[in-house]
């Protein structure tokens, strides 16, 4: 996510540190090729359920929910890790204005067409967004000593436990990630807790520091032992290249794919079931959500308000038959019966 001149160490303090110049950025940078693997693998599985050839909340939920963070994680420490080798001990202020410039206006970007093609769900603060505010909070950290990046990062990540209100419930704070009540978005990725991330990837690139001397008697790498380096290098160079443009490549392909072979029409009751949980489960989460969408659609269906109500010719949140559909479900959920 960050541009060459942020995953290299200053001539001076290499020779310092005692390490190869080529040696730190082909490590960096693989890594962050490793994650734009992973972040195009995730990407294809939205693409798929989008066009309908995966079950709908595939890509939100379990494991691969699990890993997207996982992945927004890694981008977020590497950016962190980065900025220490960029800016420290010397701050460079061209350096940094212009990798800050060039992440924000990516971002500002990507809300600008996603506004367009999901006007209903854009992304006014994904990962881009995350990294180009966290990298302005994280110059604060610079000079103070790793241990503060660890304990700041442990109250980013635990803040959204303790301090969510309805005070942050306005779109201009939604940045925050505060909000009691979580926007609609393709890509949220809020200051907090994702400030987390980046903010131990800092700290630990504060720790590794001294130890780099240590690695100057090892022999560099034999790119020939590692054949897998180079590429995902490449790639970790041009990461933010790639991060635009993957995206609408992916979903081309799958909508001219899906011209040729449509996808099946999905059972309309177990899109209902699973759009139910994954609705129920982040708002009531003292209710069983399974049992409560079971007895929903079974109620829907004996009064005959379902086919209606999946064409849309019922407003759920304005009838009273769905209310109190809803009402008694919810009790029935709570009771076990």
């Amino acid at each position: 996510m960050s541009d060459h001149s942020a995953t290299t160490i200053p001539e001076t303090d290499l020779q310092e540190a005692g390490v190869a110049a080529h040696r730190r950025i082909a490590l960096l940078d693989a890594l962050r090729g490793l994650a734009l693997v992973a972040m195009a693998i995730y990407h294809f599985t939205w693409d798929l359920e989008f066009f309908g050839y995966v079950a709908s909340g595939t890509a939100g939920t379990g494991a691969w929910r699990l890993f997207a963070r996982l992945i927004a994680s890694s981008f977020l420490f590497l950016a962190g890790y980065s900025l220490v080798l960029g800016q420290f001990p010397k701050f460079r202020p061209r350096a940094f204005s212009l990798r800050f410039v060039k992440i924000a206006g990516a971002a500002a970007l990507i809300s600008i067409a996603t506004w367009f093609v999901f006007p209903g769900s854009f992304i006014f603060f994904g990962i881009l967004h995350a990294i180009a505010a966290a990298s302005l909070v994280g110059l604060l950290f610079l000079r103070l000593p790793a241990v503060v990046s660890f304990v700041a990062a442990a109250a980013a990540f635990a803040a959204p436990l303790y301090l969510r209100s309805p005070i942050f419930d306005v779109p201009a704070l939604w940045w925050l990630g505060l909000s009691e009540t979580v926007p609609r978005s393709n890509d949220y990725v809020p200051l907090l807790p994702w400030l987390a991330p980046f903010l131990a990837g800092l700290g630990t690139a504060k720790l590794m520091r001294p130890l780099l001397a240590r690695r100057q008697a090892s022999p560099p790498p034999q790119s020939g032992r590692m054949p897998w380096i180079a590429p995902l290098a490449f790639g970790g160079r041009h990461s933010l290249l790639i991060y635009l443009v993957h995206q609408p490549l992916l979903i081309g392909l799958v909508y001219l794919f899906s011209l040729v072979v449509p996808a099946p029409t999905p059972d309309p009751a177990l899109a209902y079931r699973m759009n139910c949980e994954r609705a129920c489960s982040s708002s009531n989460p003292t209710v069983a959500c399974d049992r409560f969408c079971g007895c929903t659609l079974d109620r829907l269906k004996e009064q005959n308000l379902f086919d209606d109500l999946n064409l849309g010719k019922i407003d759920a949140n304005a009838d009273e038959r769905i209310a109190r559909i809803a009402s008694q479900c919810t009790m029935d959920a709570q009771s076990g019966d």
